[in-house]
This record gives C-alpha cells, sequence and structure tokens, in this order.
C-alpha cells in the first residue's frame, strides 16, 4: 500500500470501517510513517473534539418531506433497494443539515489538536520519553543531533521541576523537541520549536492544560494535567531561561 492509498483510508480505518486485511497494511504505514501517524492523531482529536463539544440540532419536521421529494419514484425497482436509497438520501440531506453546526471556523486550533494527538499517542504506545535523563547535557545532544535545530533544554530541578528526559516528535509534519518535565507525580510535556514572536495562549481540553509563549525565537508549547498556575510557574521559569541563555 502505497502512502497516498493509506491517506486516503485513514478515516475509514479510524472508524472502525475497514477489513482486517486493509486494516493491516494501514498498521504498517502507520509504523513507518510519522506523517501518517501525525495525520491519524489529528482525525482521532477532532472526532474526541465533535464528539464531547458539538452542538446537535433536531433536523427540520421539513426534512423529511424534501427526501421523500427527492427520491425518483421507480416502481419497479426492489423493495429492499428502494429502502436503502432512501437511507442514502436521507443521510446525504441529514450530513449537509449537520455539517455546518459541526465544523465551525476558529473551533480548533490546530497546532492544541496536533499536540494533544501527540500526547495521545505517546500516553497510550508509552513513548514518553526516548532518552532518559535529568542531565541537560546528556538530552540536548541527543535531540540536536536528531533535528534541524538546538532546543534550549533547562535545568529546573531547584525550582521543583525536574528533568526526565526528551523525544522527538512531529508537529505540522516536522520534527520537534519535547522536554519531559516531572512535578511530584506529574508529567508536563514541553515542545519546543524555533518560531518568531506570537502571543501567549492558555488552552483547557479534555482535562488537559496547554500554556504556550515565544522566547528567544523559540515557540514553547507545555502540555499537562498539572495544574494550571503550577504549568503557568514552569512556562515563566522556561521563558527566564531562554532569556538568559540568549542575553
Amino acid at each position: 500500500m502505497t502512502s497516498e492509498e493509506a491517506k486516503r483510508l485513514l478515516q475509514a480505518y479510524a472508524d472502525g470501517e475497514l477489513d482486517p486485511a486493509a486494516s493491516l497494511e494501514i498498521e504498517a504505514a502507520l509504523a513507518a510513517s510519522p506523517e501518517l501517524r501525525a495525520a491519524l492523531g489529528r482525525i482521532r482529536a477532532m472526532s474526541a473534539a465533535i464528539r464531547e463539544k458539538a452542538d446537535y440540532h433536531e433536523a427540520p419536521a421539513k426534512l423529511a418531506a424534501r427526501v421523500r421529494s427527492s427520491i425518483p419514484r421507480q416502481t419497479s425497482l426492489p423493495r429492499r433497494k428502494r429502502s436503502w436509497q432512501l437511507v442514502g438520501a436521507f443521510a446525504g440531506l441529514v450530513a449537509l443539515a449537520v455539517i455546518p453546526f459541526l465544523i465551525r471556523p476558529g473551533s480548533a486550533d490546530r497546532v492544541a489538536e496536533e499536540l494533544l494527538a501527540s500526547h495521545g499517542r505517546a500516553t497510550v504506545g508509552q513513548r514518553m520519553i526516548d532518552v532518559a535523563s535529568s542531565d541537560l547535557h546528556t538530552v540536548k545532544p541527543w535531540l540536536s543531533a536528531r533535528l534541524p535545530y538546538s532546543p534550549p533544554v533547562a535545568d529546573l530541578a531547584a525550582a521543583g521541576f525536574p528533568l526526565a528526559g526528551g523525544r522527538v516528535d512531529y508537529i505540522g509534519g516536522k520534527p520537534v523537541a519535547v522536554l519531559v518535565y516531572t512535578r511530584r507525580k506529574h508529567t508536563v510535556e514541553v515542545f519546543v520549536w524555533p518560531a518568531e514572536g506570537g502571543a501567549a495562549r492558555t488552552l483547557a481540553r479534555f482535562g488537559l492544560n496547554l500554556e504556550s509563549f515565544a522566547a528567544g525565537e523559540m515557540r514553547y508549547w507545555l502540555v499537562s494535567d498539572l495544574g494550571a498556575d503550577e504549568l503557568r510557574e514552569l512556562a515563566r521559569l522556561l521563558g527566564q531561561s531562554q532569556a538568559a541563555a540568549t542575553s
């Protein structure tokens, strides 16, 4: 199966609509392609967001009449075929009526969705950390050797946020550094990549807090179930460390 074929079947795979043979082919393609894994993560994150957050509206009373009037009167068709024709037409009209309410411009931040998908993959796949070390002089060179940039890595153990390690993941189809800090029994993922400026952001999604800011030509995104105030404190410390490193 080619990458393009796998891309076309990702939605069906996510919905559990493929037969076992096709599912195995998709899973082999996913194992070999970070880009496909990221795309699948976005699909699953969007599906979860729709199930949890979307507004649902009852179809108008005139919809059934519109469905009936749109079906050609072909009495020669077998009864079962006419029934499936009715179902297909109804599904199409319901989609046209409902989709505008589900997909609202600006209702979901794409970067946040990808970060949440990355968090989900790392949690489910038990791959939160690729290089396990509290030593920034171990973590930073490991990441730098696998990325087209050298990510800033801060030792914040004295402030109560010890470094646990890091990994490389993909956001927007590009490899990015993920630093992993801990706070008591909580884990904080710090995604960092080169980016200029941009406003700070604070979000909450699916029981997770997200904090974002820019410092020293780097964009930081923090993702954790840690309380918002403590996550903001870690963001402040990271910003201070980056400012000191570039001053």
